[in-house]
């Protein structure tokens, strides 16, 4: 793999952030699977936004209320192309994607789902690709069944045609895993559960900063996202949705926009995507949201792909070299993401991720919302390092540096007096 599949060097450029220091060291981001730093462009569109156009979206007729709505309006067209949904009609806003599962699990499953029905997950999914589910299950008399792994971290496939039955409404399933890195084969997943009548819901978190994604390809029902873990703000997720899957369900929010008429005791909705909008938007982070699909547009999701699939290359023979290292998911870099989960042998996560911390190096220490996956693997955590299109090699070597420093001082010999 050539390392000059991103020009890095340029990239970092962009972005303020990388230019402050953590404990008088340069600063190593390695946690953005939890999120994206921002390049200037994003943060320029937050400031414009607030100067130059601030308004009310969808109700004045003033003319910064129409340059507000118009910017959020093409904003949902952008996300549509990126993704290559058919139409924006089939793009939702919410919050994150954690919002846009509890919108499916909510307005689509107390609908459609009753006593015996079943719901397919994995073992590996986020907490907010289960938690819902949960409550949905208790609400409606439906039954959850979940997929298991194997040694490294795949699903285990006569799980899937097992468990994906007559029985089955919907498949919940994450693209990949924030853990594991594992890139899950969500398209034959999708043919298996249409030929038995369920629909799929994608939890997309991890892929679509990271992957070209297309839902039409991919052939699911549903794909939810969150902008800030590829560049954009926070507070904005997508939710794509089959446009007759819309029109069928009931809105999840009640209040302004999604209403088409109310009266004392009654009310009918706006049409799809917005009667699912209720209320004023994040409409400063949906417009700095489109800086940010055209900055990885300009990259090419292809190269951006390339430059992870380098670095997991990379991190996993660095790690492999290092004693006492553990780490998760596939040992094959072409069916992972740029997410490298591993535990250091008698230490804890935590006191890693606060050595590497104290060496500059960011990363995540716990269970990463994934507590049942932690369970699978018998462990109470890992760290986790996760890259994106500002990260160097060299990066990943200060990340060795710092586990070779934690292992020396939690293995300094204990000196007793005589």
């Amino acid at each position: 793999m050539n390392a000059d599949t991103l020009d890095v060097e340029r990239i970092r450029a962009d972005f303020p952030i990388l230019r402050r220091e953590g404990h008088g060291r340069p600063l190593v981001y390695l946690d953005n699977a939890a999120t994206s730093q921002k390049p200037e462009v994003v943060i320029d569109a937050l400031v414009e936004y607030y100067t130059t156009y601030n308004a009310n979206i969808h109700r004045g007729i003033h003319a910064l209320a129409e340059e507000a709505t118009a910017r959020y309006e093409e904003t949902r067209q952008k996300v549509a192309d990126f993704i290559g949904a058919p139409g924006p009609e089939c793009i939702v806003f919410t919050r994150n994607t954690t919002e846009s599962i509890n919108l499916v699990a909510n307005a689509w499953g107390r609908k459609n789902l009753g006593p015996g029905d079943e719901i397919v997950l994995s073992v590996m999914e986020h907490h907010s690709n289960l938690v819902p589910w949960q409550f949905i299950a208790r609400a409606t008399g439906a039954r959850l069944r979940h997929v298991d792994i194997d040694g490294e971290g795949r699903l285990l496939w006569d799980d899937v045609e097992r468990l994906i039955g007559e029985r089955t409404k919907l498949v919940a399933i994450t693209q990949m895993s924030n853990v594991l890195g594992t890139i899950n084969p969500v398209r034959q997943i999708a043919d298996l559960a249409h030929q038995r009548g369920a629909l799929v819901l994608v939890d997309a978190a991890q892929s679509v900063p990271h992957l070209p994604v297309d839902v039409q390809d991919l052939d699911c029902d549903f794909l939810a996202f969150s902008a800030h873990k590829m560049l954009g703000p926070t507070g904005v997720g997508v939710l794509y949705a089959r446009r007759e899957l819309l029109e069928a369900m009931d809105p999840f929010l009640g209040g302004g926009e999604m209403i088409r008429r109310v009266r004392l005791e009654e009310a009918t909705w706006n049409d799809v995507p917005w009667k699912f909008e209720a209320g004023t938007p994040n409409i400063a982070g949906v417009c700095a949201f489109s800086a940010a699909l055209g900055y990885l547009q300009e990259l090419g999701m292809e190269q951006v792909r390339a430059h992870d699939l380098y670095l997991a290359r990379e991190a996993l023979r660095r790690l492999s070299q290092i004693s006492g290292v553990t780490v998760y998911g596939p040992k094959d870099p072409e069916a992972r993401g740029g997410v490298v989960a591993f535990n250091v042998e008698d230490i804890h996560p935590h006191d890693v991720g606060t050595v590497l911390d104290g060496h500059g190096v960011a990363i995540r220490a716990g269970h990463h919302c994934c507590q049942p996956l932690m369970g699978r693997l018998d462990v109470v955590a890992t760290a986790r390092a996760s890259f994106y299109v500002y990260n160097t090699v060299e990066e990943l070597d200060a990340l060795v540096e710092g586990i070779e420093a934690a292992k020396r001082l939690f293995r300094a010999p204990v000196h007793t007096r005589t």
